[in-house]
């Protein structure tokens, strides 16, 4: 039979079909291994995206998968998807027809491998906010490329820049935010004409912006913040007349704004803040479409141009610390919805212009330190939205409007040293957010109103130096969240409130210079967090309350008043010595410049307590001679009860002392401290040398406690032999800046001495949590954790056997007189023994510090001191204490961190509030250093190694030379951004919980 001449013509066709069709159906089942491959590699996620990724599903129908039309995977889309684990390139490049791969804002890590150089169909390849390490390999073969985006991932080494000349397709570039190594700017860049995004902040580019940049006309932003980059802003930048943003700040760029800069008609907005440039801004006034201006930190100068106030956009101006004089144009702000202005610390003068917040729409007013004068117009009262009012250090006068006491949204009002004058307004009673107040160095007047203590958020009142009178209102103890109150220089009189001893979150109180009369509440002393006390030069009468001696003070001044009576034993320490004078009635056994006590010169109810004391005693005779035999050894007096020729001194430095000049010097006059196991003392040499000295009781003599069990006696004496042997241990061996330098030990039967560098700036805990606190800015901070770390990094890797402080916390973190930190207090420290592994199973730390682990094991090792060093990372931050109410429920500030971590602007809130805006966002990248450093699981905490590296490269931005950062330095920093370090910071936080 002869064949069917239709099938003679259709068969090769068919069979045709059906080879490419087997091809495709062969291609599409090959695609599902490497995806399935990709879930595997992935399985650690948090997240519920790949449930559909099952064999027996099509590829086509994955969650995050686009297909072509011949079915094939064309995109990989899952970027935010929680997604942790190492990418496995060489499974992901067998796509043939990948064109798009998104893996943005995960938590990926590991390195890129070359593999990636086989996805040569790539288009669009995202793989921004991660975690990897190393180099990116070499990008020549993704020739296809338009969209590339690299940022803030953790990539280090030299970046292939020289492979970007292939990319001439590439119409997006984000670099910014890795650790590179230090190169020119790259002028492969220049040749990509078809750019219209370019993201290379922080990035580590050093030297000139070369020409040629302006032949890139497509480009729509364009930001080279945060790095090294010097020399003049180049002269053609005035072609791009497409960009919408420039941004350049935190460089040393110098020079003035280039001719031309004007022709940038499409710019909105414009930052070059912190760096070196001068001249005046005239170019500025043909910008249009500018909507924010950001020129702070340079050294810019004239008048602003009065077109400024014809820019009918601009809602943001930042200008602070520069030289600008004259007056700011009148109708600045007055068309749009203008939200802030800053223009502190420059020589503006005339009025604050009149109608920035005719929109009603303005958050801060910012204008510290100039020489505005006038008073503060009327409509600002009607501002609503007002947040922070920051006017002081003016030439500003007249009466306050009345209805800016009460703006219902206002935080902050800062009118201090200006000439103001007239009372508060009762209206304060409205101003439910006010948490700030600060009216120092006017001429107010009148009584405070009642209604003051209605505005319940207050945290600080700051009223130094008015004409204030009248009595402190009784109701101020509803003010539940006070922690400051400053009322000293006014013309105050009546009592002080019994009320105020209801503040529980008091932490100073300065009253001084006033006519108040009374005696001292007694609940004064129940303050649980009051470090600053300051009565001085009132009229004061009675007896110091016997409570205050609970309080943990570092100031108490009651000088020059008419107090009676004896000084209570625990105020009579040498740092209070000065604390009581100007009170003749006084009397102490301990300070020799006042009278001697005698029964006469207490009150009839002290005498009445002598008496009832006495009666007691009596009836616990028995009692008191059955504990004799234990207690008639007891240091009654430290005076004179050291004998040197029962000591023993071992040196571990070079001395130039000797031993009698030490124990000569342990008296009471001498006395700085208390502690559970002994006292310290400050000891100046003859030569003007300044030492610490601890005293470690090792008898039960020393206990200055009742009698005790032989067991309790015998647990105690181990102990503190175990803390001095661990200390010295430790110490005789360290050398690091920093770490305490221990001189020598001098020991004796009962008593041990530790002689060490006297540090005058006391500890990081004193200096955040007390009176002190203003003084540390965000930048000696950065130093004071760099430094610890530093420390800790020696002990743990750098000192033959690995150390284990095990007490970590800021209180063991003392400063110099240069704000350097040394860790201290190595009582509980541990050497590892050599081959004995890393684990020590004692139970040790201090409450709010102490690694999760402890809750399921007693087994702890390094990685239990890199947590306790996390919290005092987020003390530094915050400037929060590890456990308080403050911190919500839980009270614990890693649990309350990770309950806030949700948006940019929650973040920012955790920041300390005396941190200045500048410099928030730096304070935030230390912030994800302690977040890693909380991590529940030991395994996934960094390395005290890793953690200086880490803190390293979070080094604020801009020059350092500045050590402590000013108050008045509260400028807004806030930029309009797509890309770069604020969405880093939004989406690239490892949770602790």
């Amino acid at each position: 039979m002869s064949a069917d001449p239709f099938l003679q013509q259709r068969l090769p066709p068919l069979v045709v079909f059906l080879f490419f069709f087997s091809l495709i159906s062969f291609s599409k089942s090959d695609e599902l291994q490497p995806l399935l491959k990709l879930k595997l590699a992935l399985q650690d996620s948090n997240t519920n995206v790949f449930s559909s990724w099952t064999q027996g599903n099509s590829v086509c129908n994955f969650t995050g998968i686009v297909c072509n039309s011949n079915g094939l995977v064309k995109e990989i889309n899952l970027p935010k998807q929680n997604l942790r684990g190492i990418l496995p390139f060489d499974s992901i490049c067998m796509l043939g027809s990948l064109e798009k791969l998104s893996l943005g804002s995960n938590f990926l890590y590991g390195t890129i491998t070359r593999d990636l150089e086989n996805c040569t169909s790539l288009q669009d390849l995202d793989m921004g906010h991660n975690s990897f390490s190393g180099e990116v390999p070499d990008l020549s073969s993704l020739w296809r490329l338009n969209f590339l985006s690299l940022n803030d991932s953790g990539f280090s080494g030299s970046f292939p820049w020289r492979s970007l000349e292939n990319l001439t397709s590439l119409t997006f570039l984000s670099l910014g935010d890795n650790f590179f190594q230090t190169s020119p700017f790259p002028v492969e860049v220049l040749k990509l004409e078809n750019l219209y995004w370019l993201y290379l902040s922080n990035c580590s580019l050093v030297g000139r912006i070369p020409e040629g940049l302006g032949n890139l006309t497509r480009l729509i932003n364009l930001e080279l913040s945060c790095n090294q980059l010097s020399g003049e802003i180049p002269a053609d930048i005035g072609k791009l007349k497409n960009l919408w943003q420039l941004e350049l700040y935190s460089n040393f760029l110098t020079g003035e704004l280039p001719a031309g800069f004007g022709n940038l008609s499409s710019l909105e907005n414009f930052d070059a803040s912190r760096n070196k440039l001068q001249g005046n801004i005239s170019e500025v006034r043909y910008l249009a479409k500018l909507a924010s201006l950001q020129l702070f930190e340079n050294q810019f100068a004239g008048e602003v141009p009065e077109e400024l106030g014809e820019l009918r956009n601009l809602v943001k101006l930042s200008l602070y610390t520069n030289k600008f004089t004259g007056p700011l144009p009148e109708k600045l702000g007055s068309w749009a919805d203008f939200d802030y202005i800053d223009v502190s610390e420059n020589f503006f003068s005339g009025p604050i212009p009149p109608d920035m917040c005719r929109n009603g729409k303005m958050d801060k007013l910012l204008l510290l330190q100039n020489r505005f004068t006038g008073g503060i117009p009327e409509n600002y009262a009607n501002c609503s939205s007002l947040t922070r009012i920051r006017v002081t250090n003016n030439s500003l006068s007249g009466v306050i409007p009345a209805g800016i006491w009460g703006l219902p949204n206002l935080a902050l009002l800062d009118l201090s040293v200006n000439h103001f004058e007239g009372p508060v307004a009762s209206n304060i009673v409205k101003a439910k957010s006010l948490a700030q107040l600060f009216l120092s160095n006017n001429s107010f007047s009148g009584e405070l109103p009642v209604t003051m203590s209605e505005a319940s958020s207050l945290v600080s009142i700051q009223l130094s130096s008015n004409q204030f009178s009248g009595q402190i209102p009784a109701t101020i103890g509803g003010l539940k969240n006070l922690n400051s109150l400053h009322l000293d220089g006014n013309m105050f009189s009546g009592v002080i409130p019994d009320s105020l001893g209801s503040c529980v979150s008091l932490t100073d109180i300065n009253l001084s210079d006033n006519s108040l009369s009374g005696n001292i509440p007694a609940g004064l002393g129940h303050l649980p967090t009051l470090n600053f006390l300051d009565l001085s030069n009132n009229n004061l009468s009675g007896e110091i309350p016997n409570s205050l001696s609970s309080l943990s003070l570092s100031l108490l001044d009651l000088s020059n008043n008419q107090l009676i009576g004896q000084i209570p034993e625990a105020l009579s320490i040498q740092p209070f010595s000065d604390s009581f004078d100007g009170n003749p009635g006084l009397c102490s056994p301990n300070f020799k410049h006042f009278q001697p006590c005698s029964s006469g010169s207490r009150t009839t109810k002290h005498l009445r307590t002598l008496i009832f004391c006495f009666i007691a005693g009596a009836l616990v005779l028995l009692v008191l001679l059955a504990c004799f035999l234990c207690v008639k050894l007891r240091h009654n007096n430290l005076d004179g009860s050291l004998k040197p020729n029962s000591w023993d001194m071992k040196p571990y430095r070079v001395l130039s002392f000797t031993e009698n000049e030490i124990i000569n010097a342990i008296t009471s006059e001498n006395l700085i401290g208390k502690g559970g196991s002994g006292n310290v003392y400050k000891v100046i040499l003859a030569n003007g040398k300044e030492l610490a000295v601890k005293h470690i009781w090792i008898s039960d003599s020393g206990d200055q406690k009742n009698c005790q069990s032989s067991s309790a006696m015998l647990t105690k004496r181990n102990f503190r032999s175990a803390e001095y042997e661990a200390e010295v241990a430790t110490l005789s061996s360290v050398r690091h800046v920093n770490v305490v330098k221990l001189y020598c030990s001098i020991t004796s039967e009962d008593s041990h001495l530790l002689v060490y560098e006297y540090l005058p700036n006391g500890s990081l805990w004193d200096c955040l949590h007390t009176c002190k606190k203003m003084e540390v800015g965000w930048k000696v901070r950065y130093e004071i954790a760099l430094g610890a770390a530093r420390g800790l990094e020696y002990l743990h890797h750098g000192c033959g056997r690995s150390v284990i402080h095990r007490d970590v916390k800021s209180s063991n973190i003392l400063l110099d007189g240069n704000w350097k930190p040394r860790i201290a207090d190595f009582g509980l420290a541990k050497m590892v023994q050599a081959g004995g592994g890393d684990w020590t199973h004692v139970v040790a730390g201090t409450v709010g510090y102490i690694a999760p682990e402890y809750a399921y094991t007693d087994k702890v090792n390094e990685k239990s001191d890199v947590y306790s060093f996390g919290v005092v990372l987020m003390e530094l931050v915050t400037g929060k204490r590890p456990i308080e109410p403050e911190v919500g429920e839980s009270g614990d500030i890693v649990s309350w961190i990770c309950s806030k971590m949700h948006s940019k602007e929650s973040l920012l809130d955790l920041v300390d509030s005396t941190i200045s805006e500048a410099l928030k966002e730096d304070a935030i990248k230390v912030l994800r250093i302690a977040i890693h450093c909380t991590a529940k699981l030991p395994s996934l905490r960094p390395s005290m190694m890793v953690v200086v590296q880490m803190l390293e490269e979070a080094e604020p931005c801009g020059p350092t030379d500045i050590v402590v950062d000013k108050e008045c330095q509260d400028g807004s920093n806030e930029r309009v951004k797509n890309t770069g370090s604020i969405r880093a910071l939004e989406t690239q936080i490892d949770r602790p919980c």
